[in-house]
């Protein structure tokens, strides 16, 4: 270990946790997710019986999957554009059609977040609970208003990258 590796303190891993965020979040859930899957077909194998609950985990966290996928998606500028055509007009139309873009994206995002928490909240009311482990359904729902924010913050970073970069 060299010096600078030694000075590292807890503010350095703090800001690559939140810089890093989204591929944590998708290591923690996938490592999940396979191992599950793996538990699952032994005993499959093994003992002839499947565990249902695993279907319920697995099926949920692609819900938690798909925002944090969409979410590193717009931090990378890896979502499909049409930069092509954008990129014939002058610096002032390409910044006109970016803030564009992205007062749209948020606009979805932030619909999406509103009707989320009115989901889970819906959820939470009535104590909907799931059918295998019968734990509250709104836990695995609120990943939907919490991948939303995460969304319209790296819309946001990136809108202001690509802005600078015009």
């Amino acid at each position: 270990m060299n010096d600078k590796q030694a000075k590292r303190g807890f503010g350095y891993y703090l800001k690559y946790f939140f810089t890093h965020f989204e591929e944590i979040m998708l290591f923690i859930i996938l490592s999940v997710l396979v191992t599950l899957a793996f538990v699952n077909v032994i005993t499959r194998y093994f003992i002839k019986y499947s565990l249902a609950f695993t279907e319920e985990i697995e099926v949920n966290f692609f819900v938690w999957m798909t925002m944090f996928g969409a979410a590193l998606a717009f931090k990378k500028k890896a979502h499909l554009g049409v930069s092509f055509i954008v990129n014939l007009f002058p610096p002032g139309w390409r910044k006109f059609f970016l803030i564009l873009s992205t007062v749209l994206t948020v606009g979805v995002f932030s619909v999406l977040f509103y009707y989320s928490i009115w989901h889970v909240k819906n959820e939470i009311e009535l104590d909907i609970r799931t059918m295998a482990l019968n734990i509250p359904e709104w836990i695995y729902i609120v990943g939907v208003p919490f991948g939303s924010i995460i969304i319209i913050i790296r819309v946001i970073e990136s809108a202001i990258k690509t802005y600078k970069e015009i």
